[in-house]
């Protein structure tokens, strides 16, 4: 006998589309601040630093709408939820991030070999590093919100803005060492570094979204809290084994197989089956679970969990 709950429903986190939506604008805005600090300049670094902003304008549109499409509820394609879809939504962002890196490399590389001083550089880096602190913010409270809620797609966001942070402040300092010694070379050298610490910000936004398309389990922490749930509410039946877990976004499956003596009626089997359930979705919310009643004397195998009053 299965006991199943698969009436997946969307994820009801208000904060975490309103915090996509957001993102857009203030990403138009940094961006703006970036390429006029290019502009008044003429520091290709800069320049790289307002291509990235352009990445991630695109990818907070590309955040929004896919986030709102996980949101939907379960419909008959897609009986599991829709939640996989923030996952594309950060595979596409490393994606666009690793484009950004390319065309960095592109633009340094002619500079490297005709480096030219900055023109106006204290009113270009002051505004640069406006729009490196208004990132700063921004991402803290992404990455904050996307952990909490369990949001791929917003954590990812966060983290590529953080990365832009980082590169900012690694171009204010080589800008301020190129106009203070007069070596105009830094300025692409600068360049070619951001390009190489994008390559690898995005190469872990895609490697990390990749492990949630092929369905990976949930985190150690979690999965030891499913089984002390199992331990503590299972009593009356007779074991636990192959249990199997996996996340997709804010949503968690989890299924194993309850062992029963094989005389027990279906309503106390199925009382027991809700009293697991309640316990696991307390410590894992919004999970759904699928459990396989089977009698004593079947032949137990996958992963087995030790439950109340049963030995080791």
């Amino acid at each position: 006998m299965r006991r199943g709950v698969l009436g997946v429903t969307a994820r009801t986190d208000p904060i975490v589309e309103r915090l996509a939506f957001w993102g857009i604008p203030l990403a138009f805005g940094v961006m703006g601040l970036k390429l006029v600090a290019w502009w008044v300049t003429g520091s290709v670094a800069l320049l790289s630093d307002g291509l990235e902003s352009i990445v991630n304008v695109v990818a907070a549109f590309i955040a929004y709408f896919l986030i709102r499409y996980a949101a939907r509820p379960a419909d008959d394609d897609h009986q599991f939820g829709h939640h996989k879809a923030e996952y594309m939504s950060a595979v596409l962002e490393g994606a666009l991030i690793i484009v950004a890196a390319l065309l960095i490399v592109q633009e340094a590389w002619g500079e490297l070999f005709a480096p030219k001083l900055l023109e106006a550089p204290v009113l270009g880096l002051g505004i640069n590093a406006a729009a490196g602190v208004i990132n700063l913010v921004w991402a803290r409270v992404l990455i904050r919100v996307g952990r909490r809620h369990m949001s791929p797609a917003l954590a990812a966001d966060g983290h590529h803005i953080m990365s832009d942070v980082v590169t900012s402040a690694g171009v204010f300092i080589g800008l301020v060492l190129a106009v203070s010694t007069g070596y105009a070379i830094l300025d692409p050298l600068l360049a070619l570094a951001v390009a190489v610490n994008i390559l690898y910000q995005g190469y872990k936004v895609i490697s990390h979204s990749l492990g949630g398309l092929m369905d990976r389990a949930v985190t150690p922490e979690e999965e030891a809290a499913i089984r002390a749930a199992i331990k503590a509410n299972s009593a009356g039946s007779l074991g636990v084994h192959d249990l199997r877990t996996r996340r997709a976004g804010a949503a968690a499956f989890i299924d194993f197989h309850l062992v029963v003596p094989a005389d027990m009626p279906v309503a106390e089997a199925h009382e027991i089956c809700d009293r697991l359930e309640d316990a696991i979705k307390e410590v894992i919310p919004g999970a759904s679970l699928a459990i396989h009643v089977e009698p004593e004397g079947e032949r137990a195998h996958g992963i087995k969990v030790k439950v109340e009053g049963t030995p080791n």
